[in-house]
Order: structure tokens, then sequence, then C-alpha cells
């Protein structure tokens, strides 16, 4: 599996080679679809195989351990992954045309933004024009982004990940927390990396789930005392990691506009049907 990207050096043009990219609904500054938890459960399974057969342990953040593509290239370690912030068009024609594997988790918009917004206060405080909620919420609603709409973002790997699935696989972060095992299973087939009779014997898919998992990842001294690549602290990129928590901090009238917005955005597309994200 391989993905050849152009670089400039001093010696000229160099190809780097990606084996796998996560692509995944987090932005730049809006993190919050779940980005953390997929990373480390992708790592765990495409790293787990080395010469002791045992997972690793996270003594570096996996946001440190995958790269996003549009801020550096993945080290020399194959296979390599990275993962990536931007819209499905604006993909690099060599993504899309090699054998790369393409992971894209989304989440019900309304726990993203709440997310989002937790982290901005984390870092920022009250010194940004993003700490109010309300004004917060009306930028989320107007498509205000860093790369773009959050319907535009979704429904681009959507629709790309009906016309090839075995290239895209599209998980919805709602049924990730469901059924974590199931779905480390199906990414770990999805990647080509799918586990051994003697590793099912061994309960390796649920030492990974219970490795990956959010209290876990919250104890781990590389959590509370590390920093993210960007300088900003770990800590700030993982919260609560629950389902339907916006509910919590939305008025009425803003969980109305929010709902009203998405039923909006998604009622002439597929994923409609599929109920992507649960508003009740």
């Amino acid at each position: 599996m391989e993905i050849s990207i152009v670089t400039k050096n001093k010696e000229g043009e160099r190809e780097e080679s990606i084996d796998e990219i996560l692509a995944k609904l987090e932005k730049l500054k809006d993190p919050g679809s779940g980005s953390l938890w997929l990373k480390s459960l992708i790592f765990s399974i495409v790293k787990r195989n080395n010469d002791n057969n045992d997972l690793l342990s996270f003594s570096t953040s996996p946001h440190n351990l995958v790269r996003a593509l549009e801020l550096s290239l993945p080290d020399e370690t194959k296979p390599r992954i990275m993962s990536a912030h931007s819209p499905y068009p604006s993909l690099p024609p060599s993504i899309m045309s090699s054998n790369c594997k393409i992971i894209y988790i989304c989440r019900n918009p309304l726990d993203l933004f709440v997310s989002h917004w937790h982290f901005i206060h984390k870092l920022f405080g009250d010194n940004t024009e993003l700490s109010h909620l309300e004004e917060c919420f009306d930028m989320f609603c107007k498509g205000i982004h860093t790369f773009g709409p959050f319907w535009d973002h979704i429904l681009g790997f959507w629709k790309a990940s009906l016309e090839m699935p075995h290239k895209i696989l599209f998980l919805k972060y709602e049924e990730l927390k469901k059924d974590n095992v199931f779905f480390i299973r199906k990414i770990a087939d999805f990647l080509r990396f799918p586990f051994s009779t003697e590793e099912e014997n061994r309960g390796i898919p649920k030492q990974i789930e219970q490795l990956c998992s959010v209290e876990n990842m919250k104890k781990l001294d590389v959590t509370k005392n590390g920093k993210h690549h960007s300088g900003f602290p770990n800590s700030a990129f993982i919260r609560k990691g629950e389902v339907g928590d916006w509910v919590n901090y939305l008025t009425p009238e803003m969980a109305e506009r929010g709902k009203k917005l998405i039923k909006e955005k998604f009622a002439q597309s597929d994923c409609h049907n599929h109920r992507l994200f649960p508003l009740s």
C-alpha cells in the first residue's frame, strides 16, 4: 500500500511513501470527533506485532505518533500512518490514485461542537471571541471553520465511501462506542492486519479496547504531563468522550437550531436514511 508525495529538499525532488492515511473530521482547531481515540486504536492494531508479540504502551501521545498530513511527513517506520484534516475534494490526487486505506470518523455535530468549545477554553480561557458559547455556536451553524462546514466535510467522505468501500471506511463515533471490539476487528480487517486465531484466543482485541479507552488514556503520564507537538498540553485533547453530552450545554433554542440544520443539510443524501446522528 503506497502513496507517493513529492516534497522539495536541497537535493531536489524526493518521494515519500505513506502506507496508510487516517482521515477524520477533526479540524486543526476543532478536536472532538474522536480522532485521538481512533489514532490510538489504529496505531495499536497496526503496530501490535513487535518482537515479543505484545501490545505497545503509550509513552508518546497518539497525536504525536500519528501526525497530520498537512503539517509534516511520517517517519520511515513502516507501515506508515498519518492523519488528515482536509475535506475530501482537497486530498492530493496521489492519495486517491494509490492503494492506501482511508478511515474517516464522524460524530454527532452537536457533541462535536461542545467538545470543540471545551477545547478552546482549555487552551485560551476567556481570551478569545470563541469562548462565548452562543457566538461560537452561531459560527458553527454558519459553517465558519478552518476546513469548511461540517456538513460538506461529512458528505464528501460519505459519498466517496459508497463509491470506494474497499478504500474508504466510514465510521460513526456513536457506533464505535456501542461495540468497540467489533469495530477494532473491522478496522484490522479493513487495513489488512487481521487478528489471528491465537491473538483472538489471547484476547488481543479486548486488550486494545482497554488500552485505548478514554479512562486509560486520561491516566497516562504522557496525557497528564506531556505536550502536543504544537506546544499545547496533551490533557487539552481529551475530555469525556460521552455520547449526547451536548444536552448539558446547549439551550433548547440552540439545540433546535442545530437539529434543524443537520436535517436540512443531510435530507437530500443517502446518509440521512442511515440516521448518522441520533438527535433525541
